[in-house]
């Protein structure tokens, strides 16, 4: 499984309508974005908790409305696009969505309900609480991450016992995690436990190879053609198929 993250941030502006675009043209199924939330509960496309760093305006995501936000603009020219927005204009592909903030998650779940897009959505985070509290409330099942805490169990626990068992019985689909993390035997252990295991954030074809050969489910990365070629020239690219 081929993610670009934040939409393939190597090629164009980070979680904006052009990387998106880039990512689907170029074939990946697997669309990878953050989730911030504003004052007034629009859920957007974007990583920091301020605007300061990728965009032309200053302050805090979440003190501001949607309307005030929609007036910044990500490397001078790109509008901050609303998740629901993305949903609906890519009905063909997935996405893996990171929230940011314990303010995303019934922003999100009104998403999905509109957009009845429960199949097409992964769910992660690093705060475990909003992790069950986002399942808790998602009242169709959804594609989610294990927590933080399950993530260390499976990494460094040296048998199984309560912990992994709540792992198994806890729902997730799937763990994220980085490079050294996923050891062979934590994507063993996730494997024995019906997990897929999908491995952040890799731009070197060094880095890439080396989670293949461990047996890894997915790859996110920015370098979407680097990570494109290398899966092509291993017979692993899956383009997605679009209507």
């Amino acid at each position: 499984m081929a993610f670009a993250h934040r939409g393939g941030a190597a090629h164009q502006p980070e979680n904006t309508w052009l990387a998106f675009k880039y990512a689907a043209a170029a074939g990946y199924a697997y669309l990878e974005t953050d989730a911030r939330s504003t004052s007034d509960g629009a859920l957007v496309a974007f990583h920091d908790a301020t605007l300061d760093r990728v965009t032309d305006m200053r302050g805090s995501v979440s003190s501001m409305t949607y309307k005030q936000l929609s007036a910044a603009r990500v490397g001078g020219t790109q509008q901050i696009p609303l998740i629901e927005d993305l949903i609906g204009a890519f009905p063909g592909l997935r996405f893996n969505i990171d929230l940011k903030d314990p303010g995303t998650i019934d922003p999100l779940v009104r998403v999905l309900k509109r957009t009845e897009a429960w199949d097409r959505v992964c769910v992660t985070s690093f705060s475990g609480q909003r992790l069950v509290e986002a399942q808790r409330k998602l009242d169709q099942p959804v594609c989610i991450a294990v927590t933080p805490a399950a993530m260390v169990a499976l990494r460094y626990l040296g048998a199984p016992g309560k912990a992994l068992a709540g792992v198994a019985r806890s729902g997730a689909q799937c763990a994220q995690v980085p490079m050294r993390i996923a050891t062979r035997r934590f994507i063993e252990r996730s494997h024995d436990l019906g997990l897929q295991v999908h491995v952040w954030t890799l731009n070197t074809r060094a880095q890439i190879e080396q989670a293949l050969d461990l047996g890894a489910d997915g790859v996110m990365t920015d370098e979407v053609d680097l990570l494109r070629g290398i899966l092509t020239e291993r017979g692993q690219w899956h383009p997605a198929v679009t209507v």
